[in-house]
């Protein structure tokens, strides 16, 4: 870690904690943290669909760019909370690299349960290959990554036949989707979160997506911390192990003593030196989506 980041690192969990209370610890943390040079929000609450969460934030290189790759990035919460407006730091971090990024919301349980939210994640992907080349995306490369219940819901669109196409059903523009932490694997049903997200569903083995992932569908990156004790590294390995049998390109990476929370984190500024994941995750969507120059990682506070 260099020694700037070492000094900002104590501070940042100290304005963390003292802000907390005004806004969500998130929240509070994204408004503080520097942003990666090269990178700006091009289009803020866009509509998706016609509910109030189905809104939707744009960030673009700040550089003049026609025809760039795409990341859709869902952010977790346990199926139960979240909002967009938090994850600007993971915005301005995947733009400054040449991507144009998109960070939908999504309906919420309780007043929603399974599959909404994967829906809602499904029409933000359709909305961006309607609408993306307008911020100089390009809607024939478009990768969907996400974390935690994020992961989720992003890989579930790489897996499920419905998303896949492997039923000749409603195929997806997804061309690589990457999942950090996320629950691929977890019957039966036996933490508060998913009982209340998977409450109701008749066939609950078609919800898992070690059970439904197939030969079809796009590349995968899987990542996970190997002290993460909140979604189990085993997610992780039992959905690679799984895709590989079925003859899916899968990509592995595990990261030595990083716990649920530090993967995601470490895509921001000042904790970005605690995994590679950032690294690692845009050398996957470098390869699978192609024509990304390199971007910055210094950092600016403008938005």
């Amino acid at each position: 870690m260099s020694f700037l980041k070492t000094m900002w690192r104590a501070p940042a969990i100290a304005v963390l904690v003292a802000l907390a209370a005004g806004c969500t610890r998130l929240g509070a943390l994204d408004s503080v943290m520097p942003r990666d040079d090269g990178a700006r929000r091009v289009a803020r609450d866009a509509s998706y669909g016609t509910r109030p969460r189905q809104r939707l934030d744009v960030y673009a290189p700040r550089a003049p760019v026609a025809g760039a790759p795409v990341i859709v990035f869902i952010y977790g919460g346990s199926w139960d909370s979240g909002r967009r407006q938090d994850y600007g730091f993971v915005g301005h971090a995947l733009a400054a690299r040449g991507f144009v990024t998109v960070i939908p919301d999504y309906r919420l349980v309780p007043s929603v349960r399974y599959p909404a939210f994967v829906e809602d994640v499904a029409a933000a992907v359709r909305w961006t290959h309607d609408h993306i080349a307008r911020y100089g995306g390009d809607p024939a490369r478009i990768g969907v990554a996400g974390h935690s219940a994020g992961a989720y819901n992003a890989v579930m669109l790489g897996v499920a036949p419905r998303y896949t196409g492997a039923d000749g059903a409603e195929g997806l523009p997804v061309a690589a989707v990457a999942g950090l932490s996320g629950p691929y694997d977890f019957l039966p049903l036996d933490v508060r979160a998913t009982r209340r997200a998977f409450a109701g569903v008749e066939d609950l083995r078609a919800t898992q997506p070690v059970a439904i992932v197939g030969s079809r569908g796009p590349p995968l990156f899987l990542a996970t911390g190997t002290a993460d004790t909140t979604v189990k590294p085993r997610n992780t390995t039992a959905l690679a192990e799984r895709a590989r049998a079925q003859g899916r390109r899968v990509v592995v990476r595990r990261y030595a003593g990083a716990d649920h929370v530090d993967m995601l984190l470490s895509l921001g500024w000042w904790f970005r030196d605690d995994t590679a994941a950032l690294a690692d995750m845009i050398a996957f969507f470098r390869d699978t989506l192609g024509g990304a120059p390199e971007g910055s990682d210094g950092e600016t506070a403008t938005d």
